[in-house]
C-alpha cells in the first residue's frame, strides 16, 4: 500500500527535530505516511500556510493556536495543538555592548539566576530596551513579558519588542537594531559564533518546563482525517523518544544540519542538543541539563493548563476577559486527540489533562497509565504557581 503523503511546514530550528527525524529515520513510514517537509521563512508565513490549507500540519509556536482561539494574531482558521513538539530550548542573548555594560554593573553571567540577570539587565539598559522575538504570539514573548514584569519593568509597555525571523536574529543584533533577543536555538548560538552577541539566560531559567513548539493542525482537518492525524502523532512521538536517547545526538545534529533543513554546522547544533552552550565569543561555556526536551517527563503531552496559562497571560496584556480567554485556550491543546492517537502504544500518559503549573520543585511521580510517569520540575523563577481552577 502506498504511503499517504502529508505536507508539514517548519521553521529551521532545533525544535523541528521530531518532524525531521520522523521522516528521516522511518518513523513516519512505519505509520504508513510520508512527510513532505516544507521550510517556511517566517512564523507569519507558516501560520498562513497552515491556516489557508497549503500544508496539513505545522511545527508551530505554542501560543499561536491559543491566539487564534482568542480571535487575535491573524490566523485564518481554528487551530488545534495535538502534541507538544518541544519543551524549552530558547535562549536570551544581548549585544556585545550590552554585555559589557552588564559586567560593569557586576553581573557574572551565571546563566541560572533569572532574577539576578533580569535586575542587571534593567540596570544596564540605559534606556528603553529593544528586544527581538520571532513572533508577537510566541513563548519567547510570553517569557520575556513575564520575566521583566515580575521584576518591575512593565512589559510590553516598558520595552520595545521587535519581530525578527529566527535566522536573522544575529544579523539584526549586529546591525544595532536590537539590544537583546529571545530566540530558539541554534540562532542564539549563531550570534555568539559570529561574535556579535552573548547569551544571558536559557528560557528554562524563567519557566522550567515551558511548552515551546506544538504540532498544530486545522480543526477541520483533524475532524476530516482522524486516522492520518493519529498516524502523524504516533510518528512524531516515536521520533521524540528516539531523540531523548543521548546516543542519537550526533546523528541528529548531522541530519538537522542538511541544507534543506537548518543549513548550519552540526557542531553548533550539538550545543543545544547536549545542553553545553558556548555563551560568549571568548568561549565561556555553561551546562544546562534538559536544555531542550522532546520526550522525558511527558514532554509531548498537550496540557490544557499550559494553554490556559498562555491564554490568561495574553488576556491580561490585551485587556480581554481572563476567565473567558482561559476557557477558550483550554480547548486548543487537544489532550483528548493525543490520548486517542497513542492508545495501544507504550506511551505512558498522565491520568489528568490539567495540573498546577509551576508547582513541581523536583522530579515527581504522578498517576499515569503504567504508574511510573515522572514529571520534571516546572517552576517559575519567581515562585508563583498557576492554578487553572483558581
Amino acid at each position: 500500500m502506498r504511503a499517504a503523503t502529508l505536507s508539514v511546514g517548519f521553521i529551521p530550528l532545533v525544535d523541528a527535530a521530531p518532524l525531521i527525524i520522523a521522516q528521516e529515520m522511518g518513523f513516519a513510514s512505519e505509520e504508513g505516511i510520508a512527510l513532505d517537509l516544507r521550510r517556511a521563512p517566517s512564523w507569519s508565513s507558516l501560520r498562513d500556510m497552515l491556516s489557508f490549507g497549503q500544508v496539513d500540519a505545522a511545527h508551530m509556536l505554542a501560543p499561536v493556536p491559543v491566539a487564534a482561539a482568542l480571535g487575535i494574531g491573524g490566523a485564518g482558521a481554528a487551530l488545534a495543538a495535538v502534541s507538544v513538539l518541544s519543551v524549552n530550548g530558547d535562549v536570551i542573548g544581548v549585544s556585545r555592548a550590552l554585555a559589557d555594560r552588564l559586567r560593569e554593573v557586576g553581573h557574572d553571567f551565571a546563566f541560572d539566576d533569572a532574577e539576578a540577570a533580569g535586575r542587571a539587565l534593567i540596570a544596564a539598559a540605559g534606556g528603553r530596551l529593544r528586544i527581538g522575538v520571532p513572533f508577537p504570539f510566541s513563548m519567547h514573548a510570553e517569557l520575556v513579558y513575564y520575566w521583566l514584569s515580575a521584576l518591575g519593568l512593565p512589559a510590553p509597555q516598558g520595552i520595545d519588542i521587535r519581530t525578527v525571523p529566527p535566522p536573522l536574529m544575529a544579523e539584526t543584533i549586529e546591525a544595532g537594531e536590537i539590544d537583546a533577543f529571545c530566540v530558539g536555538e541554534p540562532w542564539g548560538s549563531k550570534a555568539v559564533e559570529n561574535g556579535v552577541g552573548e547569551l544571558l539566560l536559557p528560557g528554562s531559567a524563567i519557566w522550567a518546563f515551558a511548552p515551546e513548539k506544538v504540532l498544530a493542525v486545522r480543526d477541520d482537518w483533524a475532524r476530516a482525517e482522524p486516522q492520518l492525524l493519529s498516524r502523524l502523532v504516533r510518528a512524531v512521538w516515536r521520533a521524540g523518544r528516539w531523540l531523548a536517547d543521548p546516543a542519537s545526538r550526533t546523528l541528529t545534529a548531522e541530519l538537522l544540519s542538511r541544507a534543506e533543513y537548518l543549513d548550519i554546522a552540526p557542531e553548533i547544533l550539538d550545543r543545544s542538543l547536549s545542553g553545553r552552550l558556548v555563551i560568549s565569543p571568548r568561549g565561556d561555556m555553561r551546562e544546562v541539563p534538559g536544555f531542550v526536551e522532546f520526550h522525558a517527563g511527558a514532554a509531548s503531552f498537550p496540557w490544557r493548563s499550559q494553554a490556559e496559562w498562555i491564554g490568561q497571560q495574553m488576556a491580561a496584556r490585551l485587556g480581554l476577559d481572563r476567565a473567558a480567554a482561559g476557557r477558550a485556550a483550554r480547548g486548543v491543546f487537544r489532550s483528548d486527540l493525543h490520548r486517542e492517537a497513542l492508545a495501544g502504544t507504550t506511551a505512558d500518559l498522565p491520568g489528568a489533562s490539567s495540573k498546577l503549573e509551576g508547582g513541581l520543585a523536583r522530579d515527581t511521580a504522578v498517576a499515569s497509565g503504567s504508574g511510573r510517569l515522572i514529571l520534571r520540575p516546572d517552576g517559575f523563577f519567581d515562585g508563583r504557581v498557576f492554578d487553572p481552577e483558581g
